[in-house]
């Protein structure tokens, strides 16, 4: 069943299977069709979020267990709804304590029938699985070492003992096993197991063998043929071996009739693959378009020039988006990535090895061709038969004009063949091309959205997943062009504005993008804060924005989103690096300035922005609600909220007073749930055109005859144009109803003033049909 709406619920320790249950009326009072759980499956205990999967045949009991799950199903149904859930098919916990799958490869080595679970390379670990999780080198952690009850015992940690060696001296028992413990700064150049992006933690799942796709799927599958779950969201495709053969294969196990989104982050006006058996994306890709209405393009650019003047961290060209991502690409792949490429040099290494005509070519030149070809991926993955569209003859080019020794460049060629599957189809072939797609995608997650997005910071609120910081802006063609894309192509696509990913809630971002619109206000306001000291201008940069959309300091929850944001951005400190002295500098600037007395001067300015950050909100929530796609409102979403990176994002569900905003949602949501087949497969999508001389800051658009919505964007440059003015839009012949304010009415056919569509607040939503009082009011 495809739902008209989804509503995410963080399911975690602290707002289990009850807890959500207890909840469920005020959500079905809301009108979504459908709650989206985060993973459900057994984690690591006191995970907050459920990504750390240890065993796929259970669910988690700290949630309440299948019991939980079942009753919550039922008490959803009772209502009207459905469920729908996050599954983690790339990876799980590596923690073999937790890992029964992994406890019994690290126990009985490449003849483990777990063996074939996990991307081991066992050759080049000298026949052993390296485990990156001492605090130091292993000479001086051997004292907290301990062999008891038939496992090794490390701090908390616990591992398995290769059968016969428990009696060993501890030095020949390590020596004996399957693992080698190691110091957790190996990982970066030794780690013989595919993971996670950077995440040793987290150990990748090959799911493209036939019995570990049953054994990992077979209780999500169950719960989907019973009908106790819906629709499933698939985390991270990008790392798997074959995305396509993997949806295929669940699509087939689930019985085709499980409403199916990918979290595939789309760059640019890529396309998702049309032969993907899925309704669509989670829907990052809407967020971008949506955000970007709001942002006024001239006043983007200008923000950018003065934040390269007052900001822009040296060595990154000028400060300019382009040069800041290919920056932080080279530090990634050099850097957090080298086991991965030291991985593919390998078997480039061993393919050239095995073919006469290219036996020559030295590791170091295939090295530095894997990295030169991984940075100029302009996606996440390439796939398939469009790969050459992405490891085009131009990168290729560009990359073999970075060797210095120009006879050594040929390595280019050879590395691009084999990942486009040119130089053929065998073992190392495969593993070549497979764990090229599959780095490409982490280096482009933990490159762009892990490091460049902290880097460069003009606009803070454009630094989303799939985001352009380069070029925020969309105009209103762009946005209806993407939206009839959809209709036509993938009516039943996730949509998002907030989500446990983001950085900023979209009720932040709003706010923050107003400053595209008034960018001398915001250099007004740095010169007037300009007498709190702070570490470089480009903390203090990001730290006065994140305050202005934040708004309330609250000072416990903006200092660790900074401190998060500079350890990413890695150009002073960073995770693995910690400068503490520049950290203290940090959050003593945060609670002296943004936190402290500085609040007062962003008051001020946030106040005069107030009513352009509503416009921004309105029309962004209402945008999400009636466009194309099942829209997903996150947790307290329906309200205005104000969230940071997580964890701030991710704490428990609370019900809250309603406001504005909601009494726009639940109207909106009202008609989607009367009126599935408006919004449905069936449905279609027509842009509306106002005329007049403000017409650029009203989007509007009719679903299927049924339904208009119309919103302003921009509305400080349209205040400061002197307003509306005798803008008007002519809406379809016929009567129309104000679906928020009841008793408003509007005759089509004809010019209407904009400035009486808008009267009583600057987004409409209007219907065919009359819609009772009690749609908005809940």
């Amino acid at each position: 069943m495809t739902p008209n709406s989804t509503y995410r619920l963080q399911i975690q320790p602290d707002f289990p299977f009850p807890a959500a249950g207890e909840a469920v009326p005020y959500l079905a009072s809301l009108g979504v069709s459908h709650l989206h759980l985060s993973p459900v499956l057994e984690a690591v205990p006191g995970s907050t979020h459920g990504y750390d999967v240890t065993d796929h045949a259970r669910v988690r009991e700290e949630l309440g267990g299948e019991a939980g799950l079942r009753a919550l199903a039922r008490t959803a149904r009772a209502h009207g709804l459905g469920l729908v859930v996050d599954l983690v098919p790339n990876h799980m916990a590596a923690s073999p304590r937790h890992n029964r799958a992994l406890w019994e490869v690290l126990r009985d080595g490449p003849s483990s029938p777990y063996a074939r679970w996990f991307d081991i390379d066992w050759a080049a670990g000298g026949g052993k699985v390296l485990l990156p999780v001492l605090a130091d080198r292993i000479g001086e952690e051997l004292a907290r070492m301990r062999v008891e009850g038939g496992a090794l015992h490390y701090g908390e940690q616990r591992f398995p003992l290769r059968p016969g060696t428990e009696g060993m001296a501890l030095p020949e028992l390590l020596d004996a096993q399957w693992y080698r413990l190691s110091w957790w700064r190996l990982a970066r150049t030794e780690l013989n197991y595919r993971r996670f992006f950077t995440i040793s933690d987290l150990i990748g799942v090959r799911v493209e063998d036939p019995e570990v796709f049953r054994a990992t799927h077979a209780k999500i599958v169950e719960l989907v043929r019973d009908g106790v779950v819906e629709g499933l969201r698939i985390d991270h495709p990008d790392g798997l071996a074959d995305p396509e053969g993997y949806l295929r294969e669940l699509e087939r196990a689930t019985g085709g009739d499980c409403w199916i989104v990918v979290e595939k982050i789309l760059t640019g006006e890529e396309p998702l693959p049309g032969t993907w058996p899925v309704a669509g994306t989670t829907g990052y890709d809407a967020l971008r378009r949506v955000d970007g209405l709001f942002v006024d393009e001239a006043g983007a650019a200008e923000l950018a020039e003065h934040y390269r003047r007052f900001a822009a961290p040296a060595g990154d060209r000028g400060g300019h988006w382009a040069a800041t991502a290919r920056r932080a690409a080279y530090k990634v792949v050099t850097h957090e990535l080298a086991s991965e490429v030291a991985f593919l040099t390998r078997t480039a290494a061993a393919v050239c090895a095995a073919g006469p005509d290219r036996r020559d070519h030295a590791p170091w030149a295939l090295r530095a061709a894997v990295r030169e070809l991984l940075i100029r991926v302009p996606v996440y993955r390439p796939y398939g038969t469009g790969a050459e569209d992405v490891l085009t003859a131009e990168a290729a080019e560009e990359a073999r004009a970075t060797f210095t020794v120009p006879e050594e460049a040929a390595a280019v060629d050879v590395v691009r063949d084999l990942a486009l599957g040119r130089l053929g189809d065998g073992p190392e072939h495969r593993a070549f091309r497979t764990r090229f797609a599959q780095t490409s995608s982490a280096l482009r997650a933990k490159s762009v959205e892990d490091t460049a997005f902290y880097r460069y910071t003009p606009l803070v609120s454009a630094n989303e997943v799939g985001g352009e910081p380069g070029r925020p802006a969309v105009g209103p063609a762009e946005f209806h062009a993407y939206c009839e894309r959809l209709a036509r192509d993938w009516p039943a696509t996730g949509t998002v504005l907030s989500t446990h990913d983001t950085k900023r809630s979209a009720d932040v971002r709003a706010r923050i993008a107003v400053l595209s619109e008034c960018p001398q206000r915001w250099a007004k306001l740095l010169d007037d804060v300009a007498r709190t000291p702070a570490p470089d201008g480009q903390v203090a940069w990001t730290a006065w924005q994140t305050a202005l959309g934040f708004g309330y300091p609250y000072g416990d929850r903006l200092a660790p989103a900074l401190l998060k944001s500079v350890r990413e951005a890695g150009l002073h400190t960073s995770w693995t690096e910690p400068d503490p002295a520049y950290e203290q500098a940090v959050l003593d600037f945060v609670d002296a300035g943004p936190a402290g007395p500085g609040l007062y001067t962003v008051s001020l300015l946030a106040r005069e922005l107030e009513p352009y950050a509503r416009a921004n909100t309105l029309g962004a929530a209402l945008l999400h609600l009636t466009m194309p796609g099942v829209p997903d409102l996150y947790q307290e979403t329906e309200r205005v909220y104000l969230a940071l990176v997580d964890p701030d994002n991710r704490r428990p569900f609370r019900e809250g007073p309603p406001d504005e905003k909601t009494a726009v949602t639940r109207a909106a949501l009202w008609l989607r749930r009367r009126y599935p087949d408006v919004f449905g497969a069936s449905g279609t999508y027509r842009p509306l055109a106002a005329s007049g001389p403000a017409a650029e800051h009203c989007v509007a658009f009719c679903r299927s005859g049924e339904v208009v919505t119309a919103v302003t964007r921009l509305s400080l440059r349209l205040a400061e144009g002197g307003g509306w003015g005798d803008t008007s839009l002519t809406l379809p012949k016929g009567r129309w109803f104000d679906a928020v304010d009841a008793g408003r009415e509007f005759r089509g056919g004809e010019p209407v003033p904009v400035a009486e569509l808008f009267a009583a607040r600057p987004v409409a939503l209007l219907s065919r049909r009359p819609v009772p009082e009690e749609a908005a009011a809940g």
